[in-house]
């Protein structure tokens, strides 16, 4: 199975005997024997992800497509990226994924504390394994940042993606631009990252 870029909002899975998991509802049009099922509880992953997923909030919905020929993905005419996975992880927020390669494995993991006064956990979706990634952004293509020892990332968590590498996460509650651009209402915070790897933000916020 391959995913190719057929536009910037369209990606294509080119099936031989072979299937490709993706999100509910985003295939635009198809060639070819191929049928088409619900991936099942966890999002084909099985019964402990599908447990996961409902005891967190982190909901994926995901169809799976099988056969040979050629499958046209698409979803609210959003930008489309193709990321290359090699035996790592990609953590991605859960509405922006699209569509996986069958050998690919998602999971839930926990991302961590927001706010020491609410005591509010969150959780994120990852993808781990060797294949290709299908993921959709907003307002236009991903961007993607370095991120080093010297150089830690804040990324607003409305615009975060994706992110990948020897990473670490932690949340920053102190954030004075919030008010600067009058968003400084409820308890504001943002996504740091440390370490070495690559941040994908979209430039449009959910």
């Amino acid at each position: 199975m391959q995913l190719v870029q057929r536009s910037k909002r369209v990606i294509e899975a080119r099936l031989n005997n072979t299937s490709v998991r993706a999100l509910s509802g985003s295939m635009v049009a198809y060639e070819g024997q191929v049928s088409f099922k619900s991936a099942g509880f966890g999002g084909g992953d099985g019964l402990v992800a599908g447990i996961k997923r409902r005891a967190t909030g982190e909901s994926l919905s995901l169809m799976e497509a099988g056969g040979t020929g050629v499958v046209y993905f698409a979803h609210n005419a959003a930008e489309t990226t193709i990321i290359e996975l090699s035996g790592e992880t990609l953590q991605v927020e859960s509405q922006q994924l699209m569509v996986l390669n069958g050998n690919l494995q998602t999971n839930v993991t926990f991302a961590g504390m927001h706010g020491a006064t609410s005591g509010q956990g969150l959780f994120t979706t990852t993808v781990s394994g060797t294949g290709q990634v299908g993921i959709v952004s907003n307002g236009g293509p991903l961007i993607h940042l370095e991120v080093s020892p010297q150089y830690p990332l804040i990324v607003d968590p409305d615009a975060f993606v994706c992110a990948r590498g020897a990473l670490s996460q932690s949340f920053v509650t102190d954030v004075s631009w919030r008010s600067a651009i009058g968003q400084g209402s409820g308890e504001a915070f943002s996504l740091r990252w440390d370490g070495t790897g690559v941040v994908s933000i979209q430039p449009a916020e959910r």
